[in-house]
């Protein structure tokens, strides 16, 4: 047979394989619990009396700016009374302890309900109840006084890789269980800003509105996220949907069953990513850890000798390459617990034991009168940047004399007596010198403020 005949031969023979439907069985597992044909039958068998459809009723009292006016009311003899509207919602949620009744949700789902009814896969109906909520990580836990219930295993989402098999099960538009699956298309995602803990995954499983709160799986049927959000220029899925991850989700739900909200603590560490620029400066490859760009001083890290400079790799055994990766292993430490952090340190390795403390706060009476009835606190990381530096104005009375100047929960005091803070620190030393009048500088929303008090 002539080269070129041959040749041509083996490039048919090529095309028809590739043409070959291989794809159908790339795209499934090719055993599931020993049977021969696959199918996700068996494990969603298993895994959707966990899942669960919530339902919410908030009561909205409106009232019409006419009512306002007296003149009006008189005239036409209408009651000066607001008029009651109920909004609903919909949402999908997760047995994570059946003995107890605990379900975990998305906070956004009950957020504000006054009345949140849960809807089990068998048919049942109960009011549930708040346990807790977690806006930082838009997580809630719910209970219901429910028996004969079956909660669904965790797993670790740490060993999840780009292009593990998952499935969504949830509520999408209340049309009740509904399964979809797809992959794992990437990790670490935080593309909302609002959250201060955020580290999705993200999935090409179809996830549309309903299905926040209910349960990402694996194909061994085990937890390994809880479905929260969509990307959508449209409104409906394009195939980029966001779960929060099944470790951050065990860590929140132990904390809200606990203690009914989540107290974290800090080591007392600012980070900052490792630049090209930075690693090349300190002999290291770039991703090989964060940089520690400040130490709080008091803190826990400041007092086991750790120093602005040294390269963490690792937390808890975690290890970590981006600062936002730091912030969400930091933040799933409650007050009191101990952790082993690893640092590089000209070039040598080290580890050194670190205690979670509660954040500094201070009360601004115990600094001066004028400004009693306002708490202080370290800036937390999301609002921290390279430009902005200062303290948060955590919690105001609304008598206080700040509240009747302007100021409001939130605020960002980044000067005092005509001089810039960093951390609380420089504000308690800036007030505590303060001889006459008090000037506070204030950032809010990107515009910056000052305050005179007298």
């Amino acid at each position: 047979m002539p080269q070129s005949i041959q040749s041509m031969l083996i490039g048919v023979v090529m095309l028809v394989l590739l043409a070959c439907p291989v794809r159908a069985v790339a795209a499934l597992p090719l055993a599931v619990e020993g049977q021969e044909l696959p199918s996700l039958a068996p494990v969603l068998e298993r895994v959707t009396p966990s899942v669960v459809n919530v339902y919410t009723q908030t009561r909205v009292r409106v009232r019409s700016p006419l009512l306002d006016d007296p003149f009006f009311r008189r005239f036409f003899n209408v009651p000066n009374r607001a008029r009651e509207r109920v909004s609903q919602s919909l949402g999908s949620g997760v047995i994570v302890d059946a003995d107890q009744g605990y379900i975990l949700t998305n906070n956004h789902v009950i957020a504000g309900a006054d009345d949140i009814s849960i809807t089990l896969a068998d048919g049942r109906s109960f009011e549930a109840e708040v346990i807790g909520t977690d806006p930082a990580t838009d997580l809630a836990m719910v209970r219901i006084p429910a028996e004969d219930l079956k909660a669904l295993p965790f797993a670790d989402s740490r060993a999840l890789r780009v292009g593990d098999f998952v499935v969504a099960v949830g509520n999408p538009f209340g049309l009740g269980q509904t399964v979809t699956s797809g992959i794992v298309s990437a990790l670490g995602r935080n593309t909302f800003r609002e959250l201060e803990f955020q580290n999705f995954i993200q999935t090409d499983a179809s996830i549309n509105p309903g299905n926040s709160g209910g349960a990402l799986i694996n194909l061994r049927g085990e937890l390994v996220g809880i479905n929260s959000a969509i990307f959508t220029p449209s409104g409906g899925n394009v195939g980029i949907g966001f779960a929060i991850p099944s470790a951050m989700a065990q860590s929140v739900m132990d904390q809200l069953a606990e203690h009914g909200e989540v107290r974290r603590g800090t080591l007392g560490i600012f980070v900052q990513d490792l630049t090209t620029e930075l690693a090349g400066a300190f002999g290291l490859q770039q991703g090989a850890g964060v940089l520690i760009a400040e130490i709080v001083s008091g803190s826990s890290a400041d007092r086991a000798g750790l120093l602005a400079g040294d390269v963490i790799t690792a937390i808890a055994g975690n290890e970590v390459t981006r600062a936002l990766e730091f912030h969400n292993y930091e933040g799933q430490f409650p007050v009191g617990d101990e952790v082993t952090v690893d640092y590089l340190r000209d070039g040598r390795a080290r580890d050194v034991r670190l205690s979670v403390q509660a954040p500094r706060t201070i009360e601004g009476g115990d600094l001066d009168p004028r400004l009693a009835g306002a708490r202080f606190e370290e800036l937390p990381m999301k609002l921290r940047s390279e430009r902005v530096r200062g303290v948060l104005l955590g919690e105001l009375r609304a008598d206080s004399r700040l509240a009747r100047r302007g100021l409001r929960p939130g605020d960002v005091i980044i000067g005092a007596n005509e001089g810039r803070v960093r951390d609380l620190g420089e504000f308690e030393e800036a007030i505590t010198g303060a001889r006459g009048s008090l000037y506070l500088e204030i950032l809010r929303r990107g515009r910056e403020y000052v305050v005179r008090l007298d």
